[in-house]
Order: C-alpha cells, then structure tokens, then sequence
C-alpha cells in the first residue's frame, strides 16, 4: 500500500540537464515510477541514450536539444512537453551550475550570469508550466540547489549565492503556488556525476573528500533521483517550501580550492 504512492502513472515530467548524471538518473526514476518523461540538455546524442533507456521500460519519452541558458527556449519545454506527451505534472529544474572563481575575478557579469543560470532559468520554464498543470490536478516542482547555498568556502562566491537564491526562491514560489502546485527543492552534496570526474580519478582527493563527509563517501545520482521521486508523487504529498538536504551530512565544503589569501 505505502509503496503504491511512490507511483506516478499516468504522470509526464519533464526534466532539463537529462542527458548524463543527476537529470538522467531522475528521467530514468521518474520512468521506472510510471511517468512519461520529456528530456532536455544541449547533446542530442546523450538524450537519445536515456531516451532509449525510458522506452525500454514501457514509457514513452521525448528529447528537446536546447541551449537552456536561452529563457525563452526553457520556458518552451513547457508547451512542448503538454503538445507531445498530452499534459505535464512533474517539473525538475536540474539545469545550472557555476565554475569556481576567486572574488576579484568574479566580475557582475559572471554573478548576473549565474544567478540566470540557476535561477532565471527554474523560473521561466516552472512560470510557463502551471498553466498546464492547472488543468489537471496540479503539480510538482523540485529544484536542485546544493548545500553550497547554505555553506560557505572559498572560491564558491558566484555558485553558492546563486543556489540559495534557488532556495529561497523554492520557499516563495511555494506559498504562491499553493495549495494546488508544490514547489520543493534538494540541496545536494557532493555527487559522482561528471562535473566530480577529475576528483574521482585522484585518489588522494577523493579521500579527503570522503574523510570529510560524515557517510565516508561521496554520492550516486540515483539517490538524489530517488529523493525526486518522493517529492514529486503522492508519498511526499504534504511536503511544499521545503528544501531537502541530501548532502552524506556536510555541514562545510568537503572540497577546498587552496584559494590563498588576497
């Protein structure tokens, strides 16, 4: 019975960054819980890849290459989504992302950019979203923000401002969405996904990291899309402005730049 709601038949999501790591992983276990899913992220090649993976499953799944730093190109995943797959549920705004900087190369240019990127972004396609989900039974959102947003270390200025605007962000699109759209979002921690690459293949590094997390160990994409699944089905039907830490229990960067004093 307590399982059942963890279903989503008869759902369609749709998910940006689905071509590799966190977003592909919550395609395919959004996919595996009954959803429909529409993929979006720049490489065609790594959408077709998952895509191919949905329908092994017996759900069907539709890729949109885009460039999702264009808002106007996010928010048409929305109307795209709906014309395809009939109507649109579930929204993971999983695109963003920053590059470490040092404060005086962070230009305002770079600052505006990533808040577009990570914000902007999450807006646009949610805003041009409800419409659809309003004609059904409402929705779900879940943003992924990063324990960076609550956390401070050096190097990380551009990023980590930029995620806890995504959270808060999470917490107000909550209470104007209510009652009928939930908004949510996961901070998550350090995961192996290819932005963890180089990392992952210095041992050295990846230790400290590791050393540094309370689990001992860094973690996997499908335990941030299992976190999506409850959040977006009806097991996590009472849950809205809430911003779900799956982070292994940091508290601080496991991951130090040795940025030095100015």
């Amino acid at each position: 019975m307590i399982l059942d709601t963890f279903r989503l038949d008869g759902r369609v999501a749709v998910v940006t960054g689905a071509g590799r790591g966190i977003g592909a992983a919550t395609a395919l276990a959004l996919a595996e819980a009954g959803a429909d899913v529409a993929l979006s992220a720049r490489t065609a090649t790594q959408l077709d890849e998952v895509a191919g993976k949905i329908r092994a499953l017996g759900r069907k799944a539709i890729t949109i290459p885009a460039d999702l730093s264009d808002l106007s190109t996010v928010a048409g995943l929305a109307d795209a989504t709906a014309a395809e797959l009939g109507r649109l549920d579930i929204v993971v705004n999983n695109v963003g992302g920053t590059m470490p900087n040092t404060f005086m190369t962070t230009s305002a240019d770079f600052l505006e950019d990533a808040f577009r990127f990570n914000v902007a972004t999450a807006h646009a396609l949610t805003q041009a979203a409800v419409p659809h989900m309003l004609k059904n039974d409402g929705g779900s959102v879940v943003n992924i923000s990063s324990m960076m947003g609550r956390s401070a270390g050096r190097g990380f200025l551009a990023y980590g401002t930029a995620k806890a605007a995504l959270a808060h962000w999470t917490r107000l699109a909550a209470t104007d969405l209510s009652p009928r759209i939930r908004v949510n979002a996961i901070a998550v921690g350090s995961v192996l996904t290819s932005a963890l690459e180089v990392v992952a293949q210095q041992p050295e590094i990846k230790a400290k990291m590791e050393a540094a997390t309370p689990l001992q160990r860094l973690g996997e994409p499908w335990e941030i899309a299992a976190a999506i699944v409850y959040l977006s089905s009806r097991a996590g039907g009472y849950i809205t402005g809430k911003v779900l830490e799956v982070d292994g229990g940091i508290e601080s960067p496991n991951l130090e730049l040795g940025l030095p004093d100015l």
